[in-house]
Formats: structure tokens, sequence, C-alpha cells
């Protein structure tokens, strides 16, 4: 992390409005209560009504606070400024009510705290410092605080300068135990919202699975029936060249149904134990094979040499991962489409780019939920672009990949990017 960036203020760490209100009604009741308790009951001779103003005008941005700010969580900004509100309006009333002499001068460090528990390290140097400079000079100018005739009051030089000393220590140690605080707090709530996430994404593809399970369960059925046909045809038709080809297609093509509906109920990898280990140029040239035979667009696989050629586990969800974003980049693209292997001993990535529309910039950031929105419109499975997107990236990402998407740069269509370290590849 750069130093500049450690400072940088990010608005995405809120403060909740209504423990900021409470907090702030709790401040202003205490100060109303103890100016009053002072100058009604202990008889001080300080300014009670320009103390009552200080703490009205409290209440009332309190008011506006908790009425006219519509939104529950207040960005750092905000937080911010209502904090050094809060810390201005203390020192008004302790300026006005002996200064550092005054015992609730240790109340300043609250704001602080409170911005290092919730807010960035930005906001809580800031108000450390305004806080470190408001003790100094109402060390320095302040409003005596009357006694009463019966009461003598001194307090030594070394004592009074001795004060602000020990509530900068105070500042200093609760701020930064605060700041850990929230920190800690923060990422313990980032890895529960993760772990949400990859559980939610789990029940889906368990949902996705039981649904898969059926269609292959329906489907068995009529493609066999169409199977059947097929060889029917072929029969008929016997060697005539004009159909010959266009059945040998469905024939390949029904068995490559048949062969996905039986991977949908089982690992067919157990049963063949050969086919387990292959090197990642070999699968990707065989996916590129298999599109090869129903399309007419241009696809290349292009594998830097001198590199090395990883050997890897066939599993379902590589397979399927990298099938899906292949036959993505055929269908959109407009006849090229691009799949560049890069492999050294510390990354493996394959880079899948097209000649097509690429993606839309409303959508490019949100690529890979289950159900994305463009706009106002909610882009489903059958664009595409939603449920099967999801699944191929979920199943990568279950092996140890990071999935990218992102414009292709040379044709100005789309791409993705699948990468892995290679020792997490290999380790598969």
């Amino acid at each position: 992390m750069k130093f500049s960036e450690f400072f940088k203020s990010k608005d995405t760490i809120q403060l909740d409005k209504k423990t900021l209100v409470i907090l702030r009604w709790m401040a202003i009741v205490g100060q109303y209560a103890t100016i009053g308790i002072v100058y009604f009951i202990f008889n001080f001779d300080f300014p009670f009504y320009f103390c009552s103003v200080a703490v009205l005008i409290g209440a009332t941005t309190n008011i506006f606070l908790q009425f006219y700010i519509k939104e529950n969580q207040l960005n750092n900004f905000s937080s911010t400024f209502f904090l050094f509100y809060d810390l201005l309006q203390l020192s008004i009333l302790l300026y006005l009510t002996g200064g550092i002499t005054n015992p609730f001068t240790i109340l300043l460090i609250i704001p602080a705290i409170v911005s290092s528990t919730f807010l960035t390290l930005r906001s809580t140097i800031n108000l450390s410092f305004i806080t470190i400079v408001i003790l100094i000079v109402l060390t320095l100018y302040h409003e005596p605080l009357p006694h009463s005739e019966d009461f003598k009051f001194y307090v030594p030089n070394y004592y009074l300068h001795a004060i602000p000393i020990a509530i900068v220590i105070g500042l200093i140690f609760l701020t930064y135990f605060g700041f850990r605080f929230g920190t800690e707090s923060r990422k313990r709530t980032e890895a529960l919202n993760k772990l949400e996430l990859i559980l939610a994404k789990e029940h889906e593809l368990e949902s996705i699975g039981v649904q898969a399970a059926a269609a292959a369960h329906s489907l068995g059925t009529p493609l066999s029936t169409i199977t059947l046909i097929v060889k029917e045809l072929e029969k008929e038709i016997g060697s005539n060249p004009k159909y010959k080809k266009d059945i040998n297609l469905l024939l390949s093509q029904t068995k490559r149904c048949s062969d996905i509906l039986r991977n949908l109920s089982q690992d067919q990898l157990k049963e063949d134990n050969f086919l387990k280990d292959i090197k990642i140029e070999d699968l990707l040239n065989e996916i590129v094979r298999s599109f090869n035979e129903i399309s007419e667009k241009k696809i290349l696989l292009l594998a830097q040499k001198n590199k090395i050629n990883p050997q890897i586990e066939r599993t379902l969800e590589i397979t399927y991962g990298l099938r899906n974003f292949i036959g993505n980049a055929v269908k959109y693209g407009d006849s090229l489409v691009e799949i560049n292997l890069l492999s050294n001993d510390k990354i493996t990535e394959v880079r899948v780019s097209d000649d097509g529309p690429g993606f839309s910039e409303d959508i490019i950031d949100v690529l890979g939920e289950p159900y994305i929105r463009s706009k106002n419109k909610v882009i489903n499975s059958k664009s595409g672009l939603g449920l099967g997107t999801f699944i191929g990236k979920t199943l990568l990402e279950r092996m140890k990949a990071k999935v990218e998407f992102t414009k292709n740069p040379k044709k100005n269509g789309a791409m993705v990017i699948i990468r892995w370290n290679t020792n997490d590849l290999l380790s598969i």
C-alpha cells in the first residue's frame, strides 16, 4: 500500500446515524444538566446564558441530523463534520467555564475516540490534532471559574500543565486502541460478508445442480429418439455427399449432448482415470476443436513458446468454466476468437478475447453475479451473461482461479482473463 493511500479517506466507511444521534443527545442533556446544577445549586457565577446558547445550537444541529438527513448511514465526511462541530462546541463551553481546570475537559477526547472506531485514519488524525490544539489553547486562555467565597481553589502551575499532557497521552492511547478495534471489527465483518456470499453461491450451485439432474433425466429420452432417427436417416441417405456432412454433424452433436447429460449425473473421470491429468494447452486445444466443428468463426489458440505447460487435473470445474467463456466468445464475436496461454513458474493465465461488441459499461463491474442488472433491466440466463457467466466464474474460483472481465485492447471486443498461481493450479 502506498503511503498516500494509507491516509486516503474512504466513503465506504460509514457511521450509523442512529448511533451518532443518541450519543449527541446524551451529551447535550448532560451538558445542560451540568451547567444548570453548577449555576443554580452550587451558585457558581459563570456566563450561564452564553453556555445555554451553545448547548441549544448543539441541540438544533442534532434535530437537523435526526429528521432532515435521510441516510441511515453517514459517510466519512458527514460523520467527521458533526464530530468536529461537537468538539468545537464543547471547547467553547470549557473556555467559558474554567478551561483546563474544568474536570470535564477529559470529554474532549470522545470525538477522536469515536472517529478511531468508526471512521478513517485520516479523520482520526485530524480530530486528534485539533483536540491537542484546543487543549493548548484552553491551558493558556480561558475564563476563570469563580468559586464560592468559602471555597479556596488553587492549582499549581506544574499540575496545571500536567493535565493537558495526561489528556494527550490518554487521547493517543485510546484512539490507537479504538482504531485497532475498529479495524479488526471491520475485517471480521468483511470476512463474514464474504463467507455469506460464498455460502449463497454454493446454495445457488446446489440448486442449479438439482435442476440440472432433473433436466438430464427429462432430456435423456428425447435425445435418444433424435439419435435413433438420425441413424435411420443415415441409412436411407447412404453416401449422398449433399447430406452426409450434415448427418455426421448431427450425430456428433447428439453424442456430445449425451456426454454432457451423463456428466451431469456422474463424474466420468472416475471411470476414465487415464484422462484425469492433461496439459493445460492440450485441454484448450480440445475445447477449441469442439467449437471449430460447429462454428465457421476463426478460433486461434496462441501459447507462448519456451514457457512451461503445466499438467493439471482434468476437473469438470475447470473444463466447464473454460468452455463457458470460450463459448461466449464464439457466440458474441464477429469473426475472430483468440485464446492466449501464458504460463511460467509464477502464474498461469488464459485470456479469451473476441472482436464482438464487448461488455457494456453499465454491467462490466457486476459480471459474474447470478442475475445482473443493467440500469433498470435485470439480465438473466437467457442473455448468456447472467447465470452462465456466474456458474463459469464460480466453478473456476472454486479451483483457485481469479476471473477478470475487461475490454479487448486490440479489437474493442470482450476479454476474459483467467489467472492462477501456478503452484495453486498444480496442487488441485
